[in-house]
């Protein structure tokens, strides 16, 4: 602290009247807000100068490449402290948390995260560009070494603490596997490394960066899912992929796209970076005894879930294992008490509605015999509302999508209010003759569009068809 009062004389010409310490994360960086007679500037005590060191130095390029980060004034000469702007104290964290409580982001806040993915490529991009990467800590680079720190950081932190018995030797031929793929696509950019919404600064509602003391040349995947699949984020499938898209318009400007080709790597990246952030959990909670980071495995343990729906054939043994990892009891039943369960039913009149198993008794009957209906001829009596027979009768006059817009206005409404309210099961019934065509139809496109709009567990269940699935 003694420095770093000589280093704010030093620097104003007069004493600090006021020290403020700041909250800080996981990292063993201490800021304070410190208010002089002339001005306020935020200063940094680190104990790994050569971390402060590429701090400066990145910032200082940075700054000079145009982008929004913060300036830093001074330091000392063993670079154990240093001065840098005061941007204020709202986060893009902060900013956004009613919609990340809800489940739900309205237009502001969907309007901030779109602005920091937009200017993601810049940084990465305009940020390299002439860079002299050696100044990077602890590596100039992201290579197959630091691959593999993260993946044994998630293996012996992480997995081994669970208690799950696994094959360390068919792991790491996988994890070998997964190695070869993320570097696959070598780039020329900035890769942050810990790009997510507390690392970005709000001034005047603009986004300012910083943190990025980690950073190191590497590929643009990294940081895109670092952010979309932050784990406690609670960005819907739709948000998550509106934001993909916002990047890539972006990213247009810098390198030709090619979004199928992105989209798949990405998939990998997304899987790394899970992986990395359980280990870093692990060693925050398990080991350095601060529970506040366990609480946050839940979250990412759902993003694991939601990502290996579809497996990864590349890596068979590693996803079979984390496949058993995310139906652990402790996470399984975690993820049941966090999230609103919604179900939602097709069903033929003439047998009843549908109970309601919860005992909530709440939601929606939809009535679909006012919807043309395609039982009445004898060609489409074999068919049901989820072959491509029916989907495009039932869709060639438009009536079932005005019918639907209708009710999923209805559900948003509902869906949202039961969220803030911490209810926990709602649901959502579709009615017709026979339960075959126009029900099933509208039960299975309620429940894709809920199941992608919000952060929930969703149960279809085609009662006269005895076809169930969950989203």
């Amino acid at each position: 602290m003694k420095q770093l009062q000589t280093l704010f004389k030093s620097y104003t010409g007069t004493s600090a009247h006021t020290i403020t310490e700041l909250p800080s994360s996981g990292s063993n960086r201490r800021y304070f807000r410190m208010e002089g007679n002339k001005r306020t500037v935020i200063g940094t005590l680190g104990s790994c100068k050569e971390e402060n060191q590429a701090f400066i130095a990145i910032a200082m390029h940075f700054r000079k490449q145009g982008l929004s980060v913060p300036e830093v004034f001074c330091h000392n000469k063993d670079f154990s402290c240093y001065l840098q702007q005061d941007l204020g104290d709202v986060t893009l964290y902060n900013a956004v948390e009613t919609g990340r409580s809800k489940g739900s982001y309205d237009v502001k806040e969907k309007a901030l995260l779109h602005k920091a993915m937009e200017a993601l490529p810049a940084l990465q991009f305009k940020g390299a560009d002439k860079l002299d990467f050696s100044v990077c800590y602890p590596q100039p680079d992201f290579d197959a070494r630091m691959v593999s720190f993260d993946l044994n950081y998630f293996k012996y932190c992480f997995l081994k603490a669970t208690g799950l018995e696994f094959s360390e030797i068919q792991l790491e031929n996988d994890f070998q596997k997964l190695s070869e793929i993320l570097l696959h696509n070598a780039s020329e950019t900035f890769l942050y490394r810990d790009f997510q919404a507390r690392n970005v600064m709000l001034v005047n509602g603009e986004p300012y960066f910083i943190d990025f003391q980690g950073g190191r040349k590497g590929p643009v995947y990294y940081d895109v899912a670092s952010f979309v699949w932050q784990a406690r984020a609670n960005y819907s499938e739709e948000l998550k992929e509106e934001l993909i898209q916002t990047y890539l318009g972006a990213l247009k400007q810098f390198i030709p796209v090619d979004e199928n080709q992105f989209h798949r790597q990405l998939r990998h990246f997304v899987l790394f970076r899970t992986l990395q952030v359980l280990g870093a959990y692990g060693f925050r909670g398990y080991f350095e005894k601060k529970p506040h980071f366990l609480r946050s495995v839940p979250f990412a343990i759902d993003n694991l879930r939601k990502l290996l729906k579809e497996p990864f054939r590349e890596y068979p043994y590693l996803s079979s294992l984390l496949l058993e990892l995310t139906t652990m009891r402790q996470y399984a039943e975690m993820d049941k008490e966090r999230k609103l369960q919604v179900t939602v039913c097709s069903f033929a009149y003439k047998k009843g509605i549908p109970n309601d198993l919860s005992g909530n008794g709440g939601g929606y009957i939809f009535d679909c015999r006012g919807l043309e209906n395609p039982g009445k001829y004898d060609h489409y009596k074999h068919f049901t509302g989820e072959d491509p027979q029916v989907v495009r009768f039932l869709e060639e006059d438009g009536g079932v999508e005005i019918f639907l817009d209708h009710a999923y206005a209805l559900m948003d409404k509902h869906i949202q209010r039961y969220i803030e309210r911490k209810f926990t099961h709602l649901m959502c019934c579709f009615g017709c003759t026979g339960g075959q065509h126009r029900s099933v139809y509208c039960a299975r496109h309620m429940a894709e569009y809920i199941s992608k709009k919000y952060d929930i567990n969703v149960h279809l269940y085609h009662r006269e068809l005895e076809i169930e699935a969950d989203f």
